[in-house]
């Protein structure tokens, strides 16, 4: 994989000393999130969320990239690092989105405390991003990512329709009970499918707009080898 994507040399130590930074935040938030404050009394415990899947994706992507960076893996983790990436997106996009309509749409306990909220739905994400897109640089032949993508995508509806949902009394809404976040509860079945469609679309539309983003900033860099070169 080493000449096939990156655009950083991995084992430069600034690239070392970044991505052990962008691991432990990643480290530390999942032990947080996950063991620390996770309340497993609701079945499901905190995976009932988007946002946590994200998390988990974001720290095991920075433990890969960084195996990398210290020569521990020399596989193709281009895939893990794209799927990282949309998943992000969408979890960004998503909150904010209908935070900004009504922060109860998503806050079923209330508001936030403003670090968690900031890294898990902006700083943390961002970090994957500059990984993703300015370091590895490796969002492409995108087959690969666009199935890990629908995977992924896929396991959380069927995880939060069949199970959250089913054994969880809280949250409560007009139509259903127990959904994850407070929006969906106000959905009928017909309007959930509606969401998950759309946004299944609005991932690979991600998914595409990273692969051509990172396309891009692989001709400038080439370019401006290229003229330093001449």
């Amino acid at each position: 994989m080493r000449g096939k994507h990156i655009l950083a040399d991995p084992h430069a130590r600034s690239v070392i000393w970044w991505r052990w930074a962008v691991f432990v935040l990643a480290a530390g938030y999942c032990l947080y999130e996950i063991v620390l404050r996770a309340d497993y009394g609701a079945p499901g415990g905190p995976f009932r969320y988007l946002t946590i899947w994200a998390l988990c994706l974001s720290f095991w992507s920075a433990s890969r990239m960084l195996a990398v960076s210290e020569r521990r893996s020399e596989r193709d983790w281009s895939a893990v690092v794209a799927v990282t990436a949309v998943a992000n997106a969408l979890v960004v996009l998503l909150y904010w989105r209908l935070w900004f309509e009504d922060p109860a749409l998503v806050q079923s306990r209330g508001p936030i405390v403003w670090w968690r909220e900031y890294y898990l739905h902006a700083r943390g994400p961002f970090l994957q991003w500059v990984d993703a897109l300015c370091v590895f640089g490796g969002i492409r032949r995108l087959w690969r990512p666009a199935l890990g993508l629908g995977l992924v995508i896929a396991g959380y509806i069927a995880w939060i329709e069949l199970f959250v949902s089913r054994f969880n009394d809280f949250p409560v809404g007009s139509v259903a009970t127990g959904f994850p976040y407070p929006f969906l509860n106000n959905l009928e079945f017909s309007g959930r499918v509606e969401f998950y469609a759309t946004t299944t679309v609005t991932g690979f539309v991600f998914l595409g707009r990273f692969g051509a983003a990172a396309w891009g900033i692989r001709r400038l860099i080439g370019a401006q080898s290229a003229s330093n070169n001449a």
